[in-house]
């Protein structure tokens, strides 16, 4: 038989709560084990009993959804969690990205949604190691990644990945490009390049990774060096090391 995943729900909402608790008693691969209405009890309930899935309100009293996971980084309290944070407020979306949430929950949201996230969560495992270096760890997690979240005029909502087109990042962040708009992440684009599909995705340079599905041509230039052009007209230098081995791949 097959373990049954421990849950805790941190929720100060009593209707919300009532209906995650419900919807959890629904699912035969969980098993509720504490309600909280605050952080600071939702804290040391996760210290105590180390639930392998959490659904975390972000607003709550005493402490937030964000400051909870981020006091247990800092004290490497927990093992393996997958969070799954909800709240009625979206520009927590993208701190909640870069905390390693298996998903994130907008109120109003329908057991139809709840029952996403869930199955989304049980394909990603989050550990509290991950959660604490923030995007240290975002680089160093070799799980495939499906999706992002971006923001675009004011609101947040995911990206699959087989959309995204090219990225290009400086230091700090990275524009990911997709259907003709380009969305600014907080993250560096190490944070993506070993997550991404080596099949699909190509590292150009150092700060540079197209969508092969994307590319239109690749042609050299007066240094051998392979210039890619893109479905949008934007126009990437390929490094020599690439452009040899693309060459050499040619048939």
């Amino acid at each position: 038989m097959t373990q049954r995943i421990t849950t805790l729900i941190a929720e100060d909402e009593p209707l919300a709560s009532e209906a995650l608790a419900e919807w959890v008693a629904q699912l035969p691969q969980l098993e509720l084990v504490s309600v909280c209405a605050d952080g600071l009890s939702a804290l040391a309930e996760i210290r105590r009993l180390q639930p392998g899935l959490i659904f975390m309100d972000i607003n709550m009293p005493g402490m937030t959804g964000l400051q909870v996971l981020r006091t247990l980084a800092e004290t490497q309290d927990g093992g393996e969690h997958r969070v799954i944070f909800t709240t009625a407020y979206d520009e927590h979306a993208l701190a909640a990205f870069e905390l390693h949430a298996a998903d994130y929950l907008l109120k109003p949201f329908t057991q139809e949604r709840f029952n996403e996230a869930v199955e989304h969560a049980l394909r990603s495992v989050v550990s509290s190691a991950q959660i604490s270096s923030t995007v240290a760890a975002a680089a160093e997690d070799s799980s495939p990644l499906t999706r992002i979240l971006v923001r675009d005029q004011g609101k947040i909502f995911p990206l699959q990945v087989d959309a995204i087109e090219y990225l290009r990042s400086d230091i700090k962040y990275t524009a990911v490009a997709s259907a003709g708009k380009q969305f600014l992440v907080r993250l560096p684009i190490t944070s993506f390049e070993q997550r991404l599909d080596p099949q699909r995705f190509l590292k150009l340079q150092r700060s540079c990774i197209v969508n092969l599905d994307f590319v239109v041509s690749m042609t050299p230039d007066e240094n051998s060096q392979l210039i890619v052009q893109m479905q949008d007209g934007s126009r990437f230098t390929a490094n020599r090391d690439v452009s040899k081995k693309l060459r050499e791949q040619s048939i």
